[in-house]
């Protein structure tokens, strides 16, 4: 079990990153403490939010502030998976196939607006996202580490999109959406330095050993049995209808629960941290358990129905 003291020199760690990324995105304290949840849970990120919001600069101002090198892919109708994994080139010299790596090899990679990408080009990430790795011709290339992939996703209501599988939907631990700031941070977004100077001066918070630390830490939070009955209760009501939370979202919402205690200052996982994380984590993935309900709304009514331990 984690002790006490070290959780709360995490949370200190923790708030120096929120506070560096928030200086950048203004007025969205909440959702950039979701991203870095997300983040230490070793997990994967996606928003579902409009054009011009802020979600590749909080993409950009997050790694800078880690120091973890940064890529972004623009998804588009006729984006190849070879595109996003790399590729095999004949090299003459040697006689031989080489494997040149993709943009996927990076620390932070941002899949931008990736349902406008087929299906099939969606599915690439697939592995990469589960397992850390890129399997070409027969030989496993690892990721870096950590490996993070933030995605943009435009509304399934506009032209040229490909809605996302659930599978592929399942592998993003939460998903999230930035919004526009409220009128006293527009203003002082009007007002102030232009944001991409900003980003060019801003200086890494936290190591890289430090990072990994910190999600070492994260997955020592304790969780105990009647938390962990509280956490199954909520997975049984949500499987009404056959179509609930599978177990591979249990140990989602766990993961994410302990990052969120942690960032708190606590040792141990409290059902407050559990239903902090937990429309983020179930929205995306109810979408369908419920007739003429939606994922977020059914992830509310079983916060507000299951009692607590």
């Amino acid at each position: 079990m984690l002790p006490p003291s070290t959780a709360q020199q995490a949370a200190r760690q923790i708030e120096s990153i929120i506070q560096r990324v928030s200086e950048i995105i203004l007025g969205k304290e909440d959702v950039v403490r979701l991203a870095v949840t997300c983040l230490l849970a070793r997990g994967h990120l996606l928003f579902e939010d409009q054009p011009g919001v802020g979600k590749t600069m909080l993409s950009q101002s997050l790694a800078q502030a880690l120091g973890l090198g940064f890529r972004r892919v623009q998804f588009t109708s006729d984006l190849l998976p070879a595109d996003i994994l790399g590729a095999s080139i004949y090299d003459r010299d040697t006689a031989a196939f080489h494997f040149h790596r993709g943009p996927v090899f990076t620390q932070v990679l941002l899949a931008d607006e990736i349902n406008r990408a087929t299906p099939k080009t969606q599915s690439a990430l697939l592995e990469a996202m589960e397992e850390g790795k890129v399997t070409a011709d027969g030989a496993t290339h690892a990721l870096p580490e950590p490996f993070f992939v933030i995605a943009t996703q435009n509304p399934s209501t506009q032209i040229g999109t490909f809605m996302l599988p659930e599978s592929q939907m399942d592998r993003f631990l939460m998903r999230l959406a930035l919004g526009v700031p409220d009128r006293n941070a527009e203003r002082a977004l009007l007002e102030g330095q232009e944001r991409r100077e900003m980003l060019r001066g801003m200086q890494a918070a936290m190591s890289l050993l430090e990072l990994q630390q910190l999600q070492t830490w994260t997955r020592a939070v304790h969780a105990s049995p009647a938390l962990l009955d509280y956490l199954q209760d909520l997975l049984a009501s949500s499987r009404v209808q056959g179509h609930g939370l599978s177990p591979r979202a249990g140990l989602a919402l766990l993961a994410a629960s302990r990052a969120w205690a942690l960032l708190r200052g606590r040792a141990m996982v409290l059902p407050e941290d559990i239903q902090a994380v937990a429309v983020p984590v179930m929205g995306h993935r109810l979408e369908h358990a419920m007739d003429g309900v939606t994922g977020v709304e059914f992830a509310r009514q079983l916060i507000a129905e299951t009692p607590l331990p």
